[in-house]
């Protein structure tokens, strides 16, 4: 029979899957002997069955009892019992970290009879009522499902009747008339009383928790984050300890390190007299972790020993959520801390140094999406400023946009194009979308533990938090400083989340220190964070088994790309070529009616391609360079049939029609197609006009045989596209063979070095690989059309269309153009890459969609035996990076 509830004595950190990453941890710290008020979890199994037949699973409800008592019978007393009530916690605790994205309720257990036994335990009238309408405002909220702004509303009164800001100032007597207006909310809103069973509270807490599994923001958070939706939530259920208890107590969160930038050192947030809640939603702003030194040397002693621990087991930056009750230290919670990129580098090199892991660790503990955000810009520090106020630097970055006050402003407008700073006193779990849509945050309430600041690291958004200069008015859409100036919605702004500094107006960005070093190799070694990214870039380049090339078209990029650490041209496009100045070439050739008119136009498009290609091969200086023949359709060349027919019926109207303009229709109607993605492109375009393909290669041989003669020797790749069966590429590579004989692309008399291949871009080449194999000497997969194929996707209708209902439903975690499927798409990837090489072992492996640049993708390709990745220039150190991170991981 499964076991659906475990004590927190009988787990450990590797049970993530069953009790969730809070449930683990709060077992591992038990079995390390640290400080942890005692409890139990309901496993991720029971929320999942739960979740599936709308109902508690069979035996669960009897283990909770089971653990239930026994939790009772080690603290001595009764959960709710009137003279002295345990109370308890009751939170979710999935196996990857979700902050803030589902339910917690704390105080369970309190009711109109206990809290007064609760009060006369305590010797505190005061802290019993907070305790009860904490439970009552959070019960009401979060598994009741009453809006959370009706409380935050009667708290506000209360505190404006007593002339104060600061809810400690309310004595017992306002808190216990604030209880009486909060179960009035209840039934207003509700339609039913606040419970006074305690067992009623924990049960109908526990399947809040298990609800808010399939929350829309957990839902949102995670697609952002591309967690599984199957998993499920745990839910720890722990005995109640008090931060409210007065100014002796108090609750914090605290870091092993900085979590922006990765310095060692005290970082945390603390405040007196509250509840971990708190902290988390910015109620208050608090108090920085050293301060406890000088309140409570002998906890805070205690804390810093336990988080030495922490880390040095855990190996790794730790977060720990810690309370103080009456000067006794607590550990509530600890998981291996959310970082910025920045931090995610500079802390991996550093527990290097310290003898902690070792330089492969170090690779698989950063990723490609943290250095990308790295390559991020920066304010440029010269740039005229004016400073609005200055808060917590709580995610680094530099962004700039209009600010709102809402999340779905935020949405809305980033919809449309604008690009919006999300501004809000504090953020809770619901303001996901508007944060995710936003380019930063900013709060005026809250610290680097908030909300507001965990999450925008953990997206690698720009975040400043606890700006409390500012007074926000959320209805009025604005906020004023304390200098008087006023932002109204739709002002400018921008923020910088590595300083804490908020400017009015828009401020230009200077590149990243991080993409000069990429770009030069020059190590400044007075920066910490390049250092980092300089060790861990060269121990994956060294570790890594693939190529990276880059997809570029032009000589300019091509040298990007190479000082970017590309290792040739995975892909010249070279239809993009023939765009500008030269569309009037193509149109001459589309127009010919003779064999001498389309060799005109060839002739003229000749030395312009064989600069091209001159251009590319000196950037990449020796390396391969693939150059894919002309695939998109001609027509795309060509006017607009519509406007055109337009533009002729006109001007026959004025009797101003041209020969050359009807003879233009006519051929634009000619080659006009339904589905020209499907129609006459690629390989099919090159056997039916004649010339068109000898005129490329002639120019990619007659360049490289220059250079040769120069002594720069190049290895052009010849990729045909488009190829579904082996005829059509045996009919272009002996035109191939046939143009490489001419004097002009000879070297030493012979044909210049070259390959010929094509790119697996059908699911039939796919399967016929073997076939296409004894002619291709190279296979360069085109991921983005083999994905429109296999799917049935044009890619330009569906991601407009329905890719935003699909990715709502769940039924993608992310879009296959993204990142690679690779269930479907993936396994015709293999099915080619094995079938190829039965045929030709040397046959070489490539891919060249945007997927080359995609983490997740890169991975893919590794284990399918690929030998290099293509991708945009910028994307190469990415690209790099997670090539070594593949070779770490899978060997």
């Amino acid at each position: 029979m499964t076991k659906f509830v475990y004590d927190f004595a009988e787990g450990d950190r590797n049970q993530r899957d069953l009790l969730g990453g809070k449930g683990a941890n709060l077992a591992e710290m038990t079995n390390l002997g640290l400080p942890v008020p005692p409890g139990f979890v309901i496993t991720t199994d029971a929320c999942r069955a739960y979740l599936a037949q709308g109902a508690e699973p069979d035996g669960m409800a009897a283990e909770v009892s089971e653990h239930l008592a026994a939790l009772e019978a080690t603290m001595g007393k009764h959960l709710g019992q009137a003279d002295d009530p345990l109370l308890v916690s009751v939170r979710s605790g999935a196996k990857f970290s979700m902050p803030g994205m589902m339910e917690t309720v704390l105080n369970v257990g309190l009711n109109d009879s206990s809290v007064h036994g609760l009060a006369a335990q305590a010797g505190d009238d005061r802290f019993a009522w907070d305790s009860y309408r904490r439970l009552v405002q959070m019960f009401g909220a979060t598994v009741l499902g009453i809006d959370a702004e009706h409380f935050h509303d009667a708290l506000e009164a209360a505190k404006a009747a007593k002339g104060s800001k600061n809810d400690l100032d309310l004595d017992a007597g306002d808190l216990a008339t604030l209880v009486e207006t909060y179960q009035a909310i209840v039934r207003d809103h509700a339609g039913r009383d606040f419970p006074q069973e305690p067992r009623e509270q924990l049960d109908l807490a526990v399947r809040a928790v298990f609800d808010s599994w399939n929350s829309e923001r957990a839902n949102i958070y995670r697609r952002q984050e591309r967690i599984p939706a199957d998993l499920g939530t745990a839910v720890s259920v722990c005995s109640m300890v008090f931060g409210n208890l007065g100014m002796d107590s108090g609750t914090g969160v605290a870091f092993t390190r900085d979590p922006a930038s990765g310095t060692r050192g005290v970082y945390g947030d603390y405040l007196q007299n509250a509840q971990g809640e708190d902290v988390v939603a910015g109620i208050r702003n608090t108090l920085p972790l050293t301060d406890l030194e000088g309140l409570d040397k002998s906890s805070y002693d205690e804390l810093m020993g336990i988080m030495t621990t922490l880390e040095q087991h855990y190996r790794d930056l730790c977060d720990i959520e810690f309370t103080i009750e009456r000067g006794k230290l607590w550990m509530l919670q600890t998981r291996v801390g959310k970082r910025t990129a920045a931090a995610a580098f500079t802390v991996a090199t550093q527990l290097v140094d310290e003898g902690l892991i070792d330089l492969d660790e170090a690779l698989l503990r950063v990723t490609g999406h943290q250095l990308a955000q790295l390559m991020f810009p920066r304010f440029d520090p010269d740039a005229e400023k004016e400073l609005l106020t200055t808060g917590m630097n709580a995610s680094p970055g530099a962004a700039g946009g209009r600010a709102v006050f809402d999340s779905a402003t935020a949405i809305a407008w980033a919809k449309r194009g604008e690009k919006v700073v999300l501004v809000r006193r504090e953020t809770n779990p619901d303001d996901l979308g508007g944060m995710i849509a936003a380019e930063g945050v900013l709060t005026s309430r809250g610290g680097r533990t908030s909300h507001a600041a965990v999450v925008a690291r953990g997206m690698g958004k720009t975040a400043v938090c606890g700006a409390e200069e500012l007074e926000v008015d959320v209805r009025g859409k604005r906020f004023t400083t304390t200098g008087g100036v006023e932002v109204v919605e739709g002002d400018v702004i921008s923020i910088d989340g590595t300083s804490g500094e908020v400017y009015l107006g828009e401020i230009p960005v200077s590149a990243s220190p991080v993409v000069s070093y990429l770009e030069t190799g020059e190590v400044d070694p007075d920066d910490e964070l390049v250092v980092a990214v300089d060790r861990i870039m060269s121990h994956a380049d060294a570790r890594r088994r693939m190529k990276v090339r880059a997809n570029v078209d032009t000589g300019e990029d091509a040298g990007l790309a190479r000082r970017f650490g590309a290792e040739g041209i995975g892909l010249c496009r070279t239809e993009h070529m023939f765009l500008g100045e030269r569309r009037s070439l193509v149109e001459d050739l589309v127009l010919a009616e003779t064999a001498e008119e389309r060799e005109k136009a060839l002739a003229a498009l000749l030395p312009m391609q064989i600069e091209d290609f001159t251009a590319l091969y000196r950037a990449m200086a020796g390396l391969p360079v693939t150059i894919r023949l002309l695939d998109p359709p001609l027509h795309e060349f060509l006017p607009d049939l519509t406007e055109l027919s337009v533009e002729v019926a006109v001007a026959r109207e004025r009797g101003e029609l041209t020969d050359k303009q009807e003879a233009l229709l006519e051929n634009v109607r000619r080659l006009h197609e339904q589905n020209p993605m499907l129609g006459l492109r690629g390989v099919r375009l090159g056997i039916q006009v004649p010339g068109l393909f000898a005129m490329q290669i002639r120019a990619i041989t007659r360049a490289a045989a220059a250079l040769a003669d120069e002594g720069l020797n190049v290895l052009p790749e010849i990729m045909v596209p488009l190829v579904g069966t082996v005829q059509e590429l045996q009919a272009v590579a002996a035109e191939i063979a046939e143009v490489v004989q001419e004097p002009e692309s000879l070297v030493n008399g012979a044909p210049v070095e070259h390959q010929v291949g094509t790119m697996i871009e059908l699911p039939r080449a796919a399967l016929v690989a073997a076939q296409i194999a004894e002619v291709a000497q190279f296979f360069s997969f085109g991921t983005n059309d083999l994905t429109q194929t296999t799917w049935g996707f044009s890619r330009d209708d569906v991601e407009s269309s329905f890719f935003s209902a699909y990715l709502d439903h769940g039924i993608f975690g992310v879009s296959p153009f993204e990142s690679l499927d690779t269930v479907g798409v993936g396994e015709l990837v293999e099915i080619a890459s094995w079938r190829g090489r039965e045929v030709r072992s040397d046959l070489k492996l490539g891919i060249c969609g945007e997927h080359g640049g995609d983490p997740d993708s890169v991975h893919f390709f590794h284990r399918a035996g690929l030998d290099y990745v293509s991708c945009s220039p910028f994307r190469v150190p990415v690209a790099r990076l997670e090539a070594g991170r593949a070779a770490v991981q899978h060997g």
